[in-house]
């Protein structure tokens, strides 16, 4: 069967929908999970025979129309829906240039006035690429390496410093899947999905699912070595001036523990830095 990361993508995408939670009635024993092709394809309004070449690689070059209709049958929206486009090439994607990332400085002066607001930006790769004091402060304690990714499934304190750590994974890979979308042939981005499929069967799990979720408002619970539990919001804005950066900042309830937390947390690293 030809390679065809639409044909990975759909085959994902299809075998995680319940037929139930569609309304279809299942007649037999079926053989796959999910949904068959021929329920895909009469869903979306296509031979079998089309969806099957989709799927097989066979045809890779569908129109706007036809990949609208599978966003439909498979319950595509949002990110998931844009990623589709890009998987085909409808949508452009930010190029594989090898240029390094640099933070704006308007963006880093910003960031330093949020003295009590976790701040922090990542890359087209999920690299830290800047923070102001407590953004850093906040993630003191987990040291491997600059990347997010690394952090959740390398760093062997990952675990202990998310206590829902299995929702934060599937979300930092339905991400990354997205970042990965946008800029399929960065070197970095390549790499670091390299190196994680090689490293981590959990990461590897995860990526065989073909979510595609951009961050979006959440809570995101933390257990800091220094100040204890922590429950914070998040936000996640993309950097016009830097596609495929994102500026994250996180924020804690006013007048609750976190937020107290939160201040020691910026004492403490205050009179760190001397």
């Amino acid at each position: 069967m030809p390679d065809s990361p639409l044909g990975e993508y759909l085959r994902a995408r299809r075998g995680q929908i319940s037929p139930d939670t569609i309304g279809l009635v299942s007649h037999g024993r079926r053989r796959v999970p999910g949904l068959r092709r021929e329920e895909v394809a009469t869903m979306a309004g296509l031979s079998v025979d089309y969806y099957t070449r989709l799927e097989q690689g066979r045809e890779r070059h569908p129109s706007v129309q036809v990949v609208e209709a599978l966003c439909g049958a498979l319950r595509l929206d949002g990110d998931a829906r844009l990623h589709l486009f890009r998987v085909v090439g409808l949508v452009p994607n930010l190029g594989g240039g090898a240029v390094p990332e640099r933070v704006a400085p308007e963006l880093l002066r910003l960031m330093d006035l949020w003295s009590h607001t976790p701040a922090i930006v990542v890359g087209r790769a999920y690299d830290v690429l800047a923070g102001n004091r407590l953004g850093y402060a906040l993630f003191a304690g987990f040291e491997y390496g600059p990347n997010l990714l690394e952090k959740v499934f390398l760093d062997p304190g990952a675990r202990g410093f998310y206590p829902d750590w299995s929702r934060v994974a599937a979300s930092a890979v339905a991400g990354f899947r997205v970042a990965h979308g946008r800029a399929p042939d960065d070197p970095r981005v390549c790499g670091v999905l390299r190196s994680l499929l090689e490293r981590s069967p959990d990461f590897a799990a995860l990526w065989e699912r073909h979510e595609a979720r951009g961050k979006r408002l959440e809570s995101k619970r933390f257990h800091h070595p220094e100040v204890g539990e922590l429950t914070l919001r998040m936000n996640a804005f993309d950097v016009r001036a830097a596609p495929g950066q994102e500026l994250v900042v996180y924020h804690a309830e006013p007048g609750s523990a976190s937020a107290d937390a939160l201040v020691l947390l910026g004492a403490l690293a205050a009179v760190a830095e001397g």
